[in-house]
């Protein structure tokens, strides 16, 4: 059984582990070397200490001891980080990931900006493409949104 619990420090090697497994498996491919760096630095240790010590909301899943997925909802409006272990995807963690964390939202459409590769599952989750694909520090991504207020995962 998935237990979704907020992340502690003993967590952060395995989040960050994951989070760039499953970027270099589904993402690192489309994207210059700019785009790379610039993830891996978002994903690193150092950084996810750092915004657990901000206004962010960090999840983990955790299946039999072990951390199988983890998502940061941003200052109760935006969800900056949303992944799961590539062994453990297509089993419901992000849904439930998703669906652990969207309540803890202050506002009525959360955002994200999805990798391309993650557009689709944003849009099974209830995510809606808004405006135009975009850049930034050569991360390449779709502003999506959802209405929390009206939908439930």
């Amino acid at each position: 059984m998935i237990n979704i619990r907020e992340i502690t420090e003993q967590d952060l090697a395995a989040v960050s582990a994951i989070c760039i497994d499953a970027f270099a498996i589904s993402v690192a491919g489309s994207l210059s070397a700019e785009g790379i760096t610039t993830f891996t630095n978002i994903a690193a240790c150092t950084a996810f200490q750092r915004r657990m010590t901000e206004d962010n909301l960090l999840l983990v899943a955790e299946y039999d001891g072990k951390v199988a997925g983890v998502v940061e909802l941003k200052q109760g409006r935006h969800v900056a980080m949303l992944f799961v272990a590539p062994a453990w995807q297509k089993n419901g963690i992000g849904k439930q990931l998703l669906a652990a964390v969207l309540p803890n939202a202050r506002v009525d459409m959360v955002t994200v900006k999805a990798s391309l590769s993650s557009v689709p599952a944003y849009q099974k989750y209830g995510f809606e493409c808004k405006g135009d694909i975009a850049e930034f520090a050569g991360l390449v991504y779709q502003p999506m949104e959802i209405d929390v207020k009206n939908r439930r995962l």
